[in-house]
């Protein structure tokens, strides 16, 4: 993980003789690493993986030690879904940088950020109906909310492998690069990081309430947030900056 000049982290998934497959140690680095990120001065952070593949899912290979049985299994996906939520739940904008294989659990990664940025090397899709397993209801929401009901089926039920056009069409894929999926996700967080990081993280707070049909129940926090962006200092440079015809610089508080 670094964190550039411009507050922009990148988080590398870098095991690339195995496409980037995550072990039980890597869900939970990830979780660690998301939480403490989201108490740092971050403005954004990409996903990316090494060796041009982001991600090939979990590894497999180490299943019969750390999912031997069903009291295992429970242990694993406990780890994989808090980093998924982590992922999800960061406060400021999160982009994944796509090349090569993002498949399976790689998929879900992409799907649990707030944008998908990918290259024409990019190959997506959740191979559960070839493994004969079920996806969680968490991962199953990420991909329905995102593609929709029929082409979540058509991802779930094929377990195909989709190219990039395939992708851009279901909605898999949010943005595609010209070049590489990295230099177009830093562009991404370039032009996001102009924002002010706390319309933003209230932005994403009601967005996220509203998909989870919790607005009306979380309305104190929201409420919070909102009294918070009205008495900072980015609310008053916003609107000096606006008579001034200049470009604001926002500080996040």
């Amino acid at each position: 993980m670094t964190v550039g000049a411009n507050s922009i982290a990148v988080v590398t998934l870098n095991r690339p003789a195995k496409r980037n497959a995550i072990s039980l140690a890597m869900w939970r680095d990830l979780e660690s690493i998301y939480k403490d990120l989201a108490s740092r001065d971050v403005r954004a952070v990409i996903l990316a993986g090494a060796g041009g593949n982001f991600c090939a899912g979990a590894d497999i290979s180490e299943f019969p030690t750390v999912r031997a049985d069903a009291d295992a299994g429970r242990i694993y996906e406990a780890a994989a879904e808090a980093a998924t939520l982590a992922i999800r739940d960061f406060p400021r904008p999160t982009i994944a940088a796509i090349s090569g294989y993002g498949v399976g659990g790689g998929c879900g990664l992409a799907l649990s950020c707030d944008f998908r940025v990918a290259d024409a090397s990019a190959r997506m899709g959740i191979p559960a109906a070839r493994l004969g397993i079920v996806y969680s209801v968490l991962d199953c929401k990420l991909l329905y909310r995102q593609v929709g009901l029929a082409h979540a089926k058509r991802v779930l039920f094929s377990g195909k492998y989709f190219g990039l056009v395939d992708c851009v069409d279901m909605g898999l894929v949010d943005i595609q690069a010209d070049g590489d999926a990295l230099s177009a996700a830093h562009a991404l967080a370039e032009e996001l990081i102009t924002g002010a990081p706390l319309s933003q993280e209230g932005a994403k707070f009601i967005l996220e309430a509203i998909d989870a049909g919790e607005a009306a129940t979380r309305e104190a926090e929201i409420t919070a947030l909102i009294d918070r962006s009205m008495n900072s200092a980015d609310y008053r440079e916003g609107g000096q900056a606006f008579i001034e015809k200049r470009k604001p610089v926002f500080v996040g508080r």
